[in-house]
C-alpha cells in the first residue's frame, strides 16, 4: 500500500525542526547504508547520536503517536527511531535500492522489521528542484514529491530511489515500522475497513447494530491476523 498523510507536522513543529536543522551537522550517508545501498547512495544524513538529531526523533515520534491515520495504516508494533538525511550540492541522489529487511537499533539492541518504509518531508518543495521518491510497484513508477510536514507510507520491499536534487536542498526524516500485520494485503484490507467503520460511525453512531458487528469483525480479523 502506498498512501499519502497529510499534516503530520504542524506549522509550529515544522518551524521548530528548522531550527534545530540549522544548529545541525551533516555527515556522509553511507555511513549507514547496507551492501547494495552504499553503491547507489549519495546523500548526507545527521549522526543518530547527535543532539540535534535526538531532539528531531523526539518531535517526530510524538506527531506519529498522535496520527490515527498513519496508525491504521501501518498498525505498528515497532518503529525504528527516525533518520534524517540531506540531498544538496555534490551529495544529491539515492539510486534504485531495496531497505534492508532488518533495521538494528544501536541504542538499545532492538531489531525491527521494515516491513513499511516511511518518508516525511521537511522542505517546501518549490525551494528545490528534483528530488522526486520514486516508488515501483504493479502499476509502474510512482513519483512522490510532497509538502512539509506530509508523509509517505510504501512497502519496505518496494525498489526505490530519489532522483537528484538540481537546485536548493531536500530534507527529510525517514523511518520505518515493523506491523502487527506482515501482510499488506491484509493491512489495506484492514484500513479500508476501518476507514468505512468512522464514517458510518459519524453517521449512524456508536450503537448501531451494523456498526457495532462490523467493528466485532474488524477486530476478529485483526486478532486472526496479528502478531505480537
Amino acid at each position: 500500500m502506498l498512501l499519502h498523510v497529510p499534516d503530520v507536522l504542524s506549522a509550529t513543529e515544522l518551524a521548530q525542526a528548522e531550527r534545530i536543522l540549522d544548529a545541525a551537522t551533516w555527515q556522509d550517508g553511507r555511513r549507514t547504508a547496507g551492501e547494495q545501498a552504499v553503491i547507489a547512495k549519495n546523500n548526507q544524513q545527521l549522526d543518530e547520536r547527535s543532539a540535534p538529531c535526538r531532539r528531531l526523533q523526539a518531535l517526530v515520534l510524538a506527531a506519529i503517536e498522535r496520527n490515527t491515520t498513519l496508525f491504521s495504516a501501518t498498525l505498528a508494533r515497532e518503529i525504528s527511531p527516525p533518520l534524517f538525511n540531506r540531498y544538496a550540492g555534490a551529495n544529491n541522489t539515492f539510486g534504485n535500492h531495496v531497505d534492508s529487511a532488518i533495521r538494528y537499533v544501536p541504542a538499545t539492541g532492538a531489531r525491527v522489521r521494515t516491513d513499511i518504509s516511511c518518508t516525511l518531508f521537511l522542505r517546501d518543495p518549490s525551494s528545490y528542484d528534483g528530488g522526486e521518491l520514486v516508488i515501483e510497484d504493479t502499476f509502474g513508477h510512482r513519483r512522490v514529491k510532497l509538502p512539509a510536514g506530509h508523509l509517505v507510507v510504501y512497502p519496505g520491499t518496494s525498489v526505490h530511489r530519489v532522483e537528484p536534487v538540481t537546485r536548493g536542498e531536500r530534507i527529510a526524516c525517514f523511518f520505518w515500522v515493523q506491523s502487527m500485520v506482515r501482510s499488506d494485503e491484509q493491512r489495506r484490507l484492514l484500513f479500508d475497513m476501518d476507514n468505512h467503520l468512522r464514517h458510518l460511525r459519524s453517521t449512524l453512531g456508536e450503537t448501531d447494530p451494523g456498526v457495532v458487528g462490523l467493528t466485532g469483525t474488524y477486530h476478529n480479523l485483526l486478532r486472526q491476523w496479528m502478531e505480537l
